[in-house]
């Protein structure tokens, strides 16, 4: 007998579906994580650049 549990998404197109659109807490990270190192490396080089223009103009 089958687990009562484990339902077979691909039993038909409706249950196939809604299992293909659900968003799991387990699924892989968004890509949010990858956008607040980005912006701190931006944000560093900037200051950079403006500090060696600041240098070479005084």
């Amino acid at each position: 007998m089958s687990d009562p549990q484990h339902i077979d998404p691909a039993g038909n197109t409706q249950a196939f579906r809604a299992f293909a659109e659900r968003k799991d807490p387990e699924a892989a990270p968004e890509k949010q994580s990858l956008a607040l190192p980005i912006t701190v490396a931006v944000v560093v080089a900037v200051l950079v650049v403006v500090a060696v223009v600041a240098y070479l103009l005084l």
